[in-house]
């Protein structure tokens, strides 16, 4: 035995020495490959930021948050959005990233909700893109109404961006139970086109290059830096500047700027549609804290600079109404007179700049008809009507204000193409984000779909198509900032909240970090716990608290709508059906939340586990005698726990692996990843279920290492018992 010790000691480092040799020789070709790996690892990374970003500053940052800052009192609104920023949203999407390290869920509800009422925001969008190839803008002048009378001095009344809006591009009703079922025909020709492109697009299978994703992003913030240093030479400029970040603290006791506030922070981040979860998974790495941080810094300044435009362009209408627009207005028939173009009898009386401004109004009613038609066309594009209440409070504000400010540029139509050609492709990629969150989840559930997966593209975006023509009808815009203000954030929060308290509650905040840890091999933010824990989670109960006590007042809740035979916009609660057809939508969103744990409890009925311990104990008793029979004691040692090791990580393997129940941990299976219940949500079952099963795994695999260590020490005795009689003999 000695000597065999003795010979197997001196030739070890020999066969070490040996068997390094070749791995020296492939030195140089692992360092490339590996450089190789982490170069399109880290740009793939990149890559997926900069779609949470480009998603993240979408109409959520330049086509939402203005018109909720201004409707809320400017900087009342941008306080407690930074506010909830810093507590509720980083926290919250730092855990939807550390989520996707392991997880694969999805929220198709939401995100069918959200697909179908920004694809009418993206119809706007492309009804201002056609409309701006001419020259003059059509938004800049009036149009050359017939058979005027006194309901149609409307154009007279309000600026010409907002009658553009109203009257041109949604023909909007006066209320939302009016004319819900006429459409309006370039809305649905829009719509059908938006779809018609996603499909082809879903169809072709683009892929945008890295390239293009990176002018997509900067592009926007080039035409808007332009935008805000036009704007900043405009009439009043800096007093709107100051009414926006001016801030009254009374008005944080209004429970609906708190409701707005946090539905909004959970909207613009993407918080409980699964798309961080989905972005997080593929751009991989683990710096999840600082790409959270970096994705709300800059969803933050992107809002805050598009506000300043839109209020920019309110100071600008504001200081060019009233007496302001009737001076400028009698100037220029004074100028038309001198120049023969119209007549002597178009002159203005001389003390008409001495009336109030109604009474201008009341002198181009008196006016013949051929003669009135002419001094409405030829007015300027200001409003005569003294406003004393604030323009636009509705989701139209934006596009209003920024076909302003395009117009104010020298070659107008080359910067409007420009700019709505931006909101378009932004629109767009959104939309197609979303819907990969619906369509790759019901393609790997369903094997018919899987095997034809155009006809999946061809129902949804067709469903899509069909589901929007509401939003096109003369009532749609009113149904549209229904969603917006009330069915999309509730169902945001109701989600998220569950979210939530299957991670911090259920699960336990503690055992998930101590999980990510052996998973990520480094510790988590460390005030992470107690932010999920002490801070997101009341913060979204008492959210959803307020969300519901409103709902069911229904004495807040209104919407705004145009009045045409007065030219101006006001307020109407919103109708008892449709606050019913919001708790309907809601309830069907989280619905699944019930049904997936039946679902599983039901599979685990019908599945008979196999005993692992069979089949590991049957394959590892022959090998260890074998070992042990041709090598020392000492080598045999060290086999037995390799062989513990291999058994432990062995059963663990299985354990996950195992077919039910389902989602399981999916941190380096691809292909796991994306096969996932079509009906799951974010919330408490795929967490906890998931999750738990990696632990059980764990901790069934730290019993077995004693079990097996033990049959291999009873092995080694019952050899050394064997052996000693024969010692005995032989002496």
């Amino acid at each position: 035995m000695e000597s065999l010790e003795e010979i197997s000691e001196e030739e070890s480092p020999k066969e070490r020495h040996t068997s390094s040799t070749p791995s020296w020789k492939l030195t140089a070709k692992e360092i490339l490959a590996t450089k190789t790996q982490n170069y399109f690892a880290q740009t793939k990374r990149a890559e997926n930021i900069l779609i949470q970003v480009a998603f993240s500053i979408g109409l959520s940052s330049i086509w939402r948050f203005p018109y909720l800052c201004h409707l809320n009192g400017g900087g009342n609104f941008i306080l407690m959005y930074f506010f909830m920023l810093l507590f509720f949203g980083v926290p919250l999407m730092y855990m939807e990233m550390i989520m996707g390290k392991c997880l694969r869920m999805d929220s198709i509800q939401v995100c069918v909700l959200v697909s179908l009422y920004n694809s009418i925001i993206i119809t706007w969008s492309l009804s201002y893109l056609s409309n701006s190839f001419s020259y003059p803008l059509p938004w800049d002048e009036r149009p050359l109404v017939r058979n005027i009378n006194v309901t149609d001095l409307s154009c007279l009344q309000t600026v010409a961006h907002q009658y553009f809006w109203y009257h041109t591009t949604l023909n909007a009703s006066n209320y939302m139970g009016e004319e819900v079922e006429t459409l309006v025909l370039n809305l649905t020709l829009g719509i059908f086109t938006v779809w018609f492109l996603l499909f082809l697009i879903m169809m072709v299978g683009l892929k945008i290059s890295m390239q293009m994703l990176i002018f997509s992003v900067f592009l926007p913030y080039v035409i808007l830096l332009c935008f805000l240093i036009r704007g900043l030479f405009l009439e009043g400029a800096t007093t709107s500047l100051r009414h926006m970040v001016t801030t009254e603290f009374s008005a944080w006791a209004s429970l609906d700027l708190w409701r707005q506030a946090g539905g909004h922070v959970l909207y613009s981040l993407g918080l409980g549609m699964g798309t961080i979860i989905l972005f997080s998974y593929k751009a991989g790495g683990d710096n999840y804290a600082q790409v959270a941080s970096l994705v709300t810094l800059i969803n933050l300044g992107t809002s805050l600079l598009t506000t300043s435009i839109i209020f920019i362009v309110l100071g600008f209408w504001t200081t060019t109404s009233g007496h302001a627009c009737v001076k400028q207005s009698v100037s220029k028939l004074m100028q038309l007179i001198d120049e023969g173009v119209l007549p002597q009898n178009a002159k203005p009386p001389k003390d008409i700049l001495l009336l109030p401004t109604l009474d201008y109004i009341k002198w181009i009613n008196s006016l013949p008809g051929r003669l009135r038609q002419q001094v409405v066309h030829l007015s300027p594009s200001c409003s005569i009507k003294v406003q004393k209440e604030m323009f636009m409070q509705g989701p139209g504000l934006a596009l209003a204000a920024f076909s302003q400010v395009v117009s104010l540029f020298p070659g107008s139509s080359f910067w409007a193409i420009l700019f709505f050609m931006a909101l378009l492709i932004i629109g767009l990629s959104n939309l197609m984000r979303l819907l990969e969150g619906i369509v790759f989840p019901l393609q790997n559930s369903i094997s018919v779909f899987r095997n034809y997966p155009r006809i999946l593209t061809a129902v949804i975006c067709l469903g899509g198509f069909l589901g929007s023509l509401i939003f096109t009808s003369r009532a749609g815009s009113y149904i549209m900032y229904l969603f917006d203000d009330l069915v999309v954030p509730l169902s945001l929060v109701i989600t998220v909240v569950f979210q939530n308290v299957a991670l911090a509650w259920i699960y336990g905040a503690g055992r998930f970090r101590e999980e990510m840890f052996s998973e990520m091999g480094r510790p988590l933010w460390p005030f992470s716990s107690f932010l999920w824990c002490y801070v997101t989670l009341p913060g979204l109960l008492a959210l959803l608290t307020i969300c519901f006590t409103q709902l069911f007042q229904g004495t807040h809740l209104y919407y705004t709508a145009w009045n045409a035979s007065g030219s101006k916009e006001v307020k109407h609660l919103y109708p008892r059906n449709s606050l019913g057809w919001v708790i309907f939508l809601s309830v069907l969103t989280f619905l699944p939340i019930p049904v997936h744990p039946l679902h599983q409890w039901w599979s685990l009925q019908e599945y008979i586990a196999p005993d692992p311990f069979e089949k590991l104990m049957s394959k590892k008793t022959p090998m260890v005698s074998s070992m042990s029979s041709q090598r020392p004691q000492h080598h045999s040692m060290k086999s037995q726990e390799r062989t513990s090791n291999a058994s432990t990580r062995g059963l663990s393997m299985f354990l996950l692996r195992s077919p039910k129940p389902e989602p399981e941990c999916l941190s380096q299976d691809p292909v796991k990843y994306e096969s996932s219940s079509w009906f799951s949500l974010p919330i408490l079952t795929s967490l906890s279920s998931s999750l738990t099963i990696r632990s059980a795994s764990l901790h069934v695999s730290r019993q077995v290492s004693p079990t097996s260590v033990t049959t291999d020490n009873s092995n080694k005795g019952s050899e050394t018992q064997e052996e000693s009689p024969k010692k005995k003999s032989v002496q």
